[in-house]
């Protein structure tokens, strides 16, 4: 529009007619100077009022807008209009001090903020994500399970649940897996072997495939050789065995538990290490030796057992199972 050629101050307006009114100006001039100036307002209302009027970084500071349309939007109307604001964009905007910018919900096909920074509140109504977006692509995730990653798509489907107690993550070399992990070895509580007749290991895991037995000076007051006997959830069970304990020129056979030798003497302690190993399933084989220290008395030990369930218990008692265990301590290591 023209009429930005004038001055704000009237006294500088004094451009060659019709752009401004210098002294002395000729009749023609004055007549043609008004002439402009008319031309000017008539213009710049007519912009205001048929909605074409451009205005460079307008201030409006005070005052109501009403009855006017932004957009296809009525300012001041009680119903949106059809396809009103299809394209919001706030590039830039960061700052909204004390303004309520929205009053209820605010819908839009675009919303385009660069650097925006949201301190509160929370977002709803946006469901399943996208990954690309930063989300899961899932409405829910099962509890307790591991994410595994699934590119672009959807993470739901990609999950390594715990499965079994004790079970660690492994790679197959293409994704991961839950097995079986490496069990670390355990060492029981050591009981003296001062008292009794029988002396129990018990609440042995269910995943132990070798236990060890290990004997520390151990004495009965008897001449009885020491049994191992095993069992499970039904108790310790003493038949069905097949084992045997050998010494230089004697051998002797035990079928209700592991005998460790073929002959003792009360109060002749005995020191060794008998492993016992799944084979399969509930069958434990037997190794190994004890002796007794300055009576030249070394036997070694093998036997072999199928328990009725998976092994939780371990016996120590004698074979007639009368003889009272005086002197020494026993405990087992278990993995």
């Amino acid at each position: 529009m023209a009429y930005t050629k004038y001055s704000l101050t009237p006294a500088n307006n004094t451009a060659a007619p019709p752009d401004g009114a210098p002294e002395g100006m000729l009749p023609s001039a004055v007549n043609d100077t008004m002439r402009d100036m008319m031309a000017q307002i008539r213009d710049a209302g007519d912009g205001i009022r048929d909605g074409t009027y451009t205005m460079t970084a307008p201030k409006i500071t005070g005052g109501t807008i009403t009855g006017a349309t932004i957009n296809n939007s009525v300012i001041g109307g009680t119903t949106t209009a059809a396809g009103a604001f299809t394209t919001l964009s706030a590039t830039g905007a960061t700052t909204f001090s004390g303004a309520t910018v929205v009053s209820g919900s605010l819908t839009a096909n675009t919303f385009s903020s660069s650097g925006a920074t949201i301190t509160g509140g929370s977002i709803s109504g946006i469901t399943d994500l996208a990954v690309a977006d930063g989300g899961t692509g899932a409405s829910s995730i099962t509890s307790n399970s591991v994410i595994l990653g699934n590119g672009s798509s959807a993470l739901s489907g990609n999950l390594v649940a715990p499965s079994t107690s004790g079970n660690v993550l492994t790679s197959n070399g293409t994704t991961w897996t839950s097995v079986a992990g490496a069990y670390p070895l355990t060492s029981g509580t050591a009981v003296a072997s001062t008292s009794g007749t029988s002396i129990d290991f018990t609440s042995i895991p269910s995943w132990v495939k070798r236990i060890t037995v290990m004997f520390n000076s151990v004495s009965t007051n008897g001449g009885s050789p020491f049994l191992i006997q095993l069992g499970d959830s039904g108790g310790i069970e003493n038949t069905g065995y097949l084992a045997s304990a050998f010494n230089t020129g004697a051998q002797s056979d035990f079928t209700t538990g592991v005998g460790l030798q073929t002959a003792v003497a009360a109060a002749q302690g005995y020191s060794g290490c008998i492993v016992s190993c799944n084979v399969s399933s509930n069958f434990w084989a037997f190794s190994g030796n004890v002796g007794s220290s300055g009576s030249g008395n070394a036997f070694t030990v093998s036997g072999i057992k199928e328990l009725s369930a998976t092994l939780d218990r371990v016996r120590i008692t004698t074979e007639n199972g009368t003889d009272t265990f005086d002197a020494g301590s026993i405990n087992i290591l278990y993995e």
